[in-house]
């Protein structure tokens, strides 16, 4: 099975979880701990090993702020 790599820029995240809601492994979630410049919480990965680098989250983030890379 293919695995993936998710990377957020943060600091661009608007917390509007779009990826969060269309990722089919659900390995994405919100991070309450964290605000960012913008004075949102972003979004982190909360279970890598489970990516299978499909991309989903990238195409529907409407910011361009997840990178995606598949081994």
């Amino acid at each position: 099975m293919a695995k993936g790599r998710v990377r957020f820029h943060t600091e661009r995240c608007k917390a509007c979880e779009l990826c969060v809601h269309f990722c089919p492994r659900k390995i994405l979630g919100v991070d309450m701990d964290t605000i960012n410049l913008l004075g949102y919480h972003p979004v982190k990965v909360n279970l890598p090993e489970n990516c299978n680098g499909c991309g989903i989250c990238a195409l529907m983030c409407p910011d361009l702020v997840i990178e995606v890379e598949r081994d």
